[in-house]
């Protein structure tokens, strides 16, 4: 697993990474036009983390960064209790492989700090008040380097096209400039998106 070395400025933030797995065109709109549109989701979510509580055994809010990942962010708490595990908080009752994919990219950058394998993260979910423990296999971590390169490749004069399920767009923060039913009809699509 080597990545080029890259500027910090060419860094791809984690956060980005699960913008991406939900909809590539979600994260074009935010990484080249600075769209970042409010929804109740999102500001559900940043409520939900400010409210945590601060008990023993946790490490809060680690910011890491790494060059040879081309990788930074700020990892929500780290368990200590049992070895380091990153936790990632969400804020629904059920997580999704962008989270997986999330979590082990924080997995990767504390593996890079603390000079050691990390191989189990958690996700905690707000809707359940439930963790769940996820092995960070290599096929996870290579999938995660993956997607970083995939990220990296994107550029402004070429548009991603149009997810699988267009029921994502209904949550989306960005629709309002995405405007995906306009937007896939404009471009050729069928009128039944």
């Amino acid at each position: 697993m080597v990545l080029m070395a890259r500027w910090i400025d060419d860094m791809i933030n984690v956060s980005d990474i699960n913008q991406f797995l939900y909809c590539p065109r979600r994260l074009f709109y935010l990484q080249f036009y600075q769209t970042q549109g409010v929804n109740e989701f999102l500001v559900d979510g940043r409520r939900k983390h400010q409210r945590q509580g601060r008990r023993g055994g946790y490490v809060f809010e680690l910011y890491l960064s790494s060059e040879r990942l081309g990788l930074h962010g700020k990892i929500d708490l780290i368990d200590e209790s049992d070895g380091m595990k990153p936790i990632e908080r969400k804020r629904g009752d059920r997580y999704f492989e962008n989270d997986v994919i999330q979590l082990c990219a924080y997995g990767l950058l504390l593996e890079e700090y603390l000079g050691k394998p990390v191989d189990t993260g958690i996700l905690y979910l707000f809707g359940t008040n439930r963790r769940a423990e996820i092995a960070l296999t290599d096929s996870i971590k290579q999938k995660t380097i993956s997607v970083i390169e995939d990220i990296r490749s994107m550029t402004p004069d070429s548009i991603p096209g149009f997810i699988d399920n267009p029921k994502k767009c209904t949550k989306c923060s960005v629709q309002l400039y995405c405007l995906p039913y306009e937007s896939h009809v404009l471009e050729g699509g069928e009128d039944e998106y």
